[in-house]
């Protein structure tokens, strides 16, 4: 993703303008600075920030191709008034597809109309690691079937003997504190590195802007409505203008007890204020395994939410949340492959893959986790680094078969007994999961003939078990577990 100032700019890619002004005082707090930008009759106002060292920079995402103009205004003279222009160019890259949206109460798609079918994983403090680290985590990446990476801006304090890291969003320490009224930039230089990088893998970055794991460690968690609006506003002006980027309100949002619902529904009307180019946005949940009283979800029918974003360990519930809601359902946690002591941490592979298969089937998307024991703690869902489990390659399995059906598959609750997805008359697919019938009996439209493929969803094979069957049908199943169909009309 590349910055420039003049020239040519492509259709959703980031244009900076930036110049020197003012150092002295705190410009963070003092000063004002917005661009207006238009093409024919399309006019976006997009805020500046102030970036440290006396420069002052403006992004902004063009998303219609043409000759942009655009002109400053600032409560500082020297910042207001500049004016200038570029070209916006067709889209150059495979990988620049646009930013993502919603595109309908199942489904997103990218802003060229292709679907975007969200496959997610988390590595929580990845940003915050080591260099070493840091690549190592982006070659994995590169290699998996990850499209979506759950991340926080704030650090995670996983251990109190832990070292914290080098920078903050905020200029401070641990043992000096922190000065709430500024930022650091060389710590959103880094943050801006990361995004650019999955955007370059085509990942779309899903940040996490406020989390509970603090513990008093450095008091992020504690910090003001003011300060929290504060913050939110500078992370919206410098970030917004990456087109793969998706706001997360928060991670477990329900254990900030500081925080009232009010709060939070004041917290979402800044982000959707703020962010001219509508990334999506949502709130994700606490749960205790097992415990319904433990949950506490987020009203997600609100209208700055789209699309809900779940932590459940029972995926079976996606249909109700689509009934509930009317929105697509990201369930970004129902549990890690792993063996660290946690009940949460230590599903075997298999049962990862089936929940992300189940919740698939039912019409939602579900994402992955990792949390194997690591000599050096280096656990994927907390730092990144390498993945170790075996549940990644039949998550890009399913990936590949949904990217080679028909776009926009729909759940079918008249098939029953079974999660299926498909499209009425021409495509099906269902997915038995842990059941293992020895027979299936069908009843297929008149006058089509159907091909019948066996998916082994743990073995990664597909299998065709009849080629063409029409009318009332017996298909007879090998009687084992995790086994889906594939059912498509012959031409």
């Amino acid at each position: 993703m590349g910055l420039s100032g003049s020239g040519s700019v492509e259709r959703w890619e980031l244009f900076e303008w930036s110049i020197e002004g003012p150092a002295g005082g705190n410009p963070f707090r003092e000063i004002r600075l917005h661009g207006e930008f238009a093409c024919g009759s399309r006019k976006v106002t997009v805020p500046g920030f102030y970036d440290g060292n006396g420069v002052y920079r403006i992004r902004f995402m063009p998303d219609r191709e043409g000759t942009w103009s655009y002109e400053t205004t600032s409560s500082c003279e020297a910042l207001s008034g500049h004016k200038g222009r570029f070209e916006c160019i067709a889209p150059r890259s495979p990988a620049n597809r646009g930013p993502v949206r919603v595109r309908d109460e199942l489904h997103f798609e990218y802003a060229d109309g292709g679907a975007y079918l969200p496959f997610g994983t988390t590595c929580y403090a990845w940003i915050h690691q080591e260099e070493e680290l840091r690549e190592a985590t982006l070659r994995t990446l590169a290699a998996s079937p990850f499209n979506k990476l759950r991340m926080c801006v704030f650090p995670k304090n996983y251990s109190f003997n832990a070292t914290d890291p080098e920078r903050f969003p905020f200029p401070g320490s641990r043992a000096d504190g922190f000065d709430f009224d500024r930022f650091d930039p060389e710590f959103f230089a880094r943050l801006e590195k990361s995004i650019e990088e999955l955007g370059r893998l085509g990942i779309e970055a899903d940040l996490i802007l406020f989390h509970p794991y603090d513990n008093g460690r450095w008091g992020f968690d504690e910090m003001t409505a003011e300060q929290d609006a504060f913050y939110l506003r500078y992370v919206l002006a410098r970030l917004s203008a990456y087109r793969n980027v998706w706001w997360s309100l928060a991670n477990e949002y329900d254990l900030m007890d500081r925080k009232s619902e009010g709060d939070w529904d004041r917290l979402f009307r800044i982000v959707q204020e703020e962010d001219p180019y509508g990334h999506p946005r949502s709130i994700h949940n606490w749960t205790r395994m097992y415990d319904p009283d433990s949950i506490r979800m987020y009203d997600h029918g609100k209208s700055w939410v789209t699309h809900c974003s779940v932590q459940h360990w029972d995926v079976t519930l996606v249909p109700h949340w689509h009934k509930q809601y009317r929105k697509p359902i990201v369930v970004d946690e129902c549990g890690y492959e792993g063996n660290i002591p946690q009940r949460w941490g230590n599903l075997p592979a298999e049962e990862m893959a089936h929940r992300v298969w189940d919740g698939t089937f039912r019409g939602g998307f579900v994402g992955h986790g990792e949390t194997y024991v690591h000599p050096a703690d280096e656990l994927w869902w907390a730092k990144g680094g390498r993945l170790y489990g075996e549940s990644p390659a039949r998550i890009a399995f399913l990936r590949k078969l949904l990217e080679e059906a028909p776009a926009c598959l729909k759940p079918f609750a008249s098939i029953p007994d079974v999660p299926a997805i498909g499209v009425e008359y021409s495509y099906y697919l269902l997915y038995f999961g842990i059941h293992r019938p020895k027979y299936r009996e069908f009843e297929l439209p008149e006058g089509l003939t159907f091909r019948f493929e066996l998916i082994d969803t743990q073995a990664m094979t597909i299998e065709t078990i009849a080629p063409s069957l029409a009318g009332k049908c017996r298909v007879e199943l090998p009687g084992r577990p995790y086994l889906a169909l594939r059912v498509r009309a012959n031409e």
